[in-house]
């Protein structure tokens, strides 16, 4: 049985018509005729009822159909790995990332896989989680970084990151700066500038708040880290932004506070479609994301970090 049997059967069942098959492999229409033809006789059943103006598959043809279909998937898969080996595992990855957040985590990891393939394109798009899910599922994103984890049973594969706490920045001169920790509940009557309502952390914050008896006073919403530090500077609200970002502050017009209690945390995951094929260079990015996460991991236990 050639792989072209199966190819040719499955576009004239996708047309139900031997014309438009013919016309869209660019194959003459005996060619496809005789290769179905073929197929049958191998088989020993009809695949379609040829008696009436219209094609029509028959039970035989839907049940072959449905495994053609996936032995031709395997076999374009194949094609695609053979392709990537060939290639010197070269290619691209398309990564996307949220705002604020996403570069200062991910860029270690980035910059290891860049280390050992060179050749490999890395695209980052900047989108919030739900854009990146969205763009994971459709296939215009390889990976996603995201910061609300999808459920066991969602069409994605998942790696946890980290999680990080967020710590409260205020200006210098706000009465919280002299205080080594803060509660959440010492917020209620500030002004908060805000992540944008897109963003995962958004809800989080707006969480605690209920939690803590009062609702937020937000007098701006933005997805860029500088902005909220400099709104922060000019004394026009109080900001909570994750430690690791916190670590990365250099400004002498804030102070940067730690919660008593890690109320709420920045989580951050790394997504993939699941029963998708990826490319070389897709596997490659998670197997060194994979090391890295372990290795940072092993540190954390024998305390040498």
């Amino acid at each position: 049985m050639d792989i072209r049997h199966l190819e040719y059967f499955s576009e004239v069942a996708e047309h139900l018509s031997f014309t438009k098959a013919s016309q869209t492999l660019h194959v003459t229409q005996p060619s496809i005729s005789k290769a179905v033809k073929n197929l049958e006789d191998q088989l020993g059943v009809p695949l379609f009822y040829r008696s009436s103006k219209q094609l029509e598959l028959t039970d035989a043809g839907k049940a072959v159909l449905i495994n053609a279909r996936k032995v031709l998937e395997a076999f374009n898969s194949l094609t695609w790995e053979l392709t990537d080996i060939m290639e010197l595992k070269s290619g691209e990855i398309r990564i996307g990332i949220p705002p604020i957040v996403g570069a200062a985590f991910f860029s270690k990891m980035i910059s290891l896989f860049k280390e050992k393939y060179p050749l490999v394109k890395i695209t980052l798009t900047e989108v919030g989680t739900k854009k990146i899910k969205q763009g994971v599922d459709d296939g215009s994103l390889d990976i996603g970084l995201i910061c609300t984890f999808p459920t066991q049973n969602s069409n994605f594969e998942i790696i946890k990151v980290l999680k990080d706490p967020l710590r409260l920045i205020v200006h210098k001169d706000h009465p919280l700066a002299s205080q080594k920790k803060v509660h959440f509940s010492d917020l209620a009557n500030e002004p908060f500038i805000l992540y944008r309502k897109d963003f995962s952390l958004y809800d989080l914050i707006i969480e605690e708040c209920s939690r803590n008896d009062f609702q937020p006073n937000i007098v701006c919403e933005s997805s860029q880290k500088d902005f909220l530090l400099g709104m922060v500077e000019g004394k026009l609200g109080v900001a909570l932004l994750p430690s690791k970002i916190c670590d990365a502050i250099n400004s002498s017009e804030v102070a940067v506070l730690p919660f008593y209690e890690s109320v709420v945390n920045l989580e951050l995951g790394m997504i993939w479609k699941k029963n998708k094929y990826l490319s070389f260079a897709v596997r490659e990015f998670i197997t060194t994301s994979e090391e890295y996460l372990e290795g940072q991991e092993k540190v954390l236990i024998n305390g040498e970090k």
